[in-house]
């Protein structure tokens, strides 16, 4: 049997209760909030979490470390039994509230994405969820209920394997560095950081989406946290030193906040800001005096934000994405305040009601962990029918949804959609808004398989409609506003007896131009497939027309931009169609929000937008399209849009499925006038 190893003898390690740290709590958690409420005045306040991940891996590292030298081992369940209560009824309690809102609030065309989060949620595996999630550029543009559960995630998993790394060091500690123990350990939770770190930058760096939610590129966060934990020591002395060091890192914390943006390539070295401004300020304690920077943070408003911040996080998400859908109630500064103080309220009375009472209830507190467990697993369960009572009413009505889609693309009314472009009337369809709102999120195209992800290269050419050797042969080519296309072009080479190919990647339209982007990897991405593309278009046989759609806001590399896109766009059809005509098409309104969420409340009439909002001043491809002879172009812009104002519903049919893209229904509608330009291209 092996000796149990004996207690580390450790340096005295500080006050278990550190008033500053609940002034940290309550600067993240505001940054987590404001970011969330006004996003544009506080671009980085997404930091917010990487400081919530220093202190929990401070104070849970501390924790663990006394009972290390107390008892030289770890009690794991009354340790994890002990986490539960904490953060579980809370927890739970937010979560019954999203479930019973998808069911009676939120949009039908979310129910599949937010049962599936909250059941992610529930189980604490929503960042590994939203990671699998994060690569389909084609994923709901609609907010989960319960996506800032990532974080709580995150943490829960720390608590699991984080004392079981601290446990192993301090017996591989005891067995062969009897006099070294302490310092093994450091050097394992400095190893296990420091590997953390090395893989957050490289893994930020190639693939962006999934780093900012997976486990192992956020550990080193905790682990800066704990570092500090084990070297109590470590800490600033006098009068003017913590105060210095303090308020250098309060200073990084408010930069990133107010700099870093969803640009900011995060976490990677970006994170080391934040995380570092946090380690400054829970080292720096002072506060002897009203400036002091642990008096300063340690005040009773800010200890009592910090006290309710775990409620705070968890209630102010849920209520921000339900707000538009809540009949009613506006989106105008007054009533974000209102519900700003709301989320204030909700939080207190959860930890005055459940919080507290169920920490200390004495039931769970006096029995053995097990019965902890019991509770635990038996308020997941509970979650977890509720979803599935949730799924059970509503699939119904998610499938009658999506069979009336189907009738409607079999047998569209008379002038539907754009074929009132024609100047045809049907006063039936005056009251008519098809998808509805709340399905309109789902009425998407059905061929992710057809469609590159932002970070991957390869072309995918898939194929459709007819096999014979002299069918006439047509190409899609684009970005995800070509691709909004495609079970119209679908639909075309049936009826038309056309072999339709498609290559279509998201943000990366067919042109020679360099593309920009929301990251390095992409940008690389996008050039490989650009060159794979031309590579692709190069070997095969010409085909006999080719329709190309491109979101007209996509950023271009280049001096002029617009130039430099109108160059890239006629130098890829130039140097790549092999003589193929080109039929393409104006850039549809891009708006600032999702159109469904106000045809939620109102009638199409209020939801129309300006015109100049939405419509971009030059669209490059168009330019291009209108400056190369043989090109055919196709311009719906009087269909979408009046003089001042543009439609979000036309001639009966939901245009917008998001805030930039087609329902299908409403694409489906284009597929006419789409296909007699393609047949005028054969003839050229």
């Amino acid at each position: 049997m092996a000796e149990r190893p004996e207690p580390l003898v450790a340096p005295k390690a500080p006050a278990h209760f550190q008033p500053h740290i609940q002034g940290l709590r309550a600067i993240a958690v505001l940054l987590v909030v404001l970011y969330h409420f006004w996003p544009g005045r506080l671009s980085g306040g997404y930091i917010g979490v990487d400081i919530f991940f220093v202190i929990s891996g401070f104070l849970i590292t501390g924790q663990l470390t006394r009972e290390l030298k107390r008892t030289g081992t770890i009690a794991l369940p009354a340790f994890w039994a002990k986490r539960a209560r904490r953060l579980l009824p809370a927890s739970i309690t937010v979560l019954i509230f999203s479930t019973l809102a998808t069911l009676f609030l939120l949009p039908l065309s979310g129910m599949v994405t937010s049962l599936r989060e909250i059941l992610a949620s529930t189980f604490y595996v929503e960042n590994w969820a939203l990671a699998a999630g994060s690569v389909n550029y084609l994923a709901a543009s609609d907010d989960s209920l319960v996506q800032h559960y990532w974080s709580l995630s995150l943490e829960e998993q720390f608590y699991v394997f984080w004392p079981l790394i601290l446990i192993g060091a301090t017996w591989l500690g005891a067995k062969y560095f009897a006099r070294k123990q302490w310092g093994f350990l450091f050097s394992v939770v400095a190893a296990v950081s420091l590997l953390s770190l090395v893989t957050s930058v490289l893994y930020t760096a190639s693939n962006p989406a999934e780093a900012y939610f997976v486990t192992f590129t956020r550990v080193w966060e905790f682990g800066v946290g704990a570092l500090l934990a084990l070297l109590p020591k470590f800490r600033p002395r006098g009068a003017v030193l913590p105060n210095v060091i303090g308020y250098a890192g309060l200073a990084a914390i408010v930069y990133a906040g107010y700099f870093y943006d969803r640009e900011t390539p995060f976490p990677g070295y970006y994170a080391l800001l934040p995380v570092l401004g946090t380690a400054a300020i829970i080292v720096s304690d002072r506060q002897e005096r009203w400036f002091d920077i642990g008096r300063m943070l340690g005040g009773r408003i800010q200890r009592f934000i910090g006290d309710i911040s775990y409620s705070l996080y968890l209630w102010h998400w849920p209520l921000i994405v339900i707000a538009p859908f809540i009949p009613g109630w506006g989106l105008g500064t007054l009533n974000r305040i209102a519900l700003f103080l709301a989320c204030f309220l909700l939080a207190w009375l959860t930890k005055k009601y459940i919080e507290d009472p169920a920490r200390s209830w004495t039931y769970l507190t006096t029995r053995r962990p097990r019965v902890t467990y019991a509770w635990s697993l038996g308020a997941m369960a509970l979650v977890a029918l509720l979803v599935a009572g949730t799924f059970a009413i509503q699939n119904p009505r998610y499938q009658a949804s999506a069979t009336q889609l189907e009738q409607i693309a079999e047998n569209p009314p008379e002038c539907f959609g754009a074929a009132s472009s024609t100047g045809c009337e049907n006063p039936e369809l005056a009251a008519s808004v098809i998808p509805s709102p709340g399905f309109g999120n789902a009425d998407s195209p059905s061929r992710d398989e057809c469609f590159v992800q932002l970070n991957d290269s390869a072309v995918v050419g898939c194929q459709f409609g007819a096999t014979d050797a002299d069918a006439p042969r047509v190409a899609l080519i684009g970005d995800s506003h070509a691709y909004q296309y495609i079970e119209a072009m679908i639909d075309l080479a049936e009826q038309n007896g056309w072999a339709l190919t498609t290559y279509l990647k998201g943000a990366c339209p067919w042109t020679t131009a360099q593309v920009g982007g929301p990251s390095g990897a992409f940008t690389s991405s996008c050039a490989a497939f650009q060159n794979n593309l031309a590579a692709e278009l190069a070997e095969v046989e010409p085909y006999d027309a080719i329709f190309t759609a491109a979101l007209a806001a996509t950023p271009i590399v280049g001096a002029d931009p617009v130039v430099a896109a109108v160059d890239g766009y006629a130098d890829a059809w130039a140097t790549q169609a092999k003589g193929a005509p080109i039929v393409t098409i104006v850039d549809n309104p891009d708006l600032a929000d999702d159109p469904n969420k106000c045809l939620q409340r109102n009638d199409p009439a209020a939801c129309t937008v300006p015109r100049d909002d939405v419509l971009a001043e030059e669209d490059p491809l168009a330019i291009a399209a209108a400056a190369t002879p043989g090109v055919i172009l196709l311009d719906f812009t009087d269909t979408f849009c009046a003089a001042d104002e543009c439609f979000v519903v036309i001639a009966g049919a939901n245009v917008y499925r998001d805030q930039d893209h087609l329902t299908v229904t409403f694409a489906g509608t284009m597929g006419p006038f789409i296909g007699e330009a393609i047949t005028a291209a054969f003839a050229r």
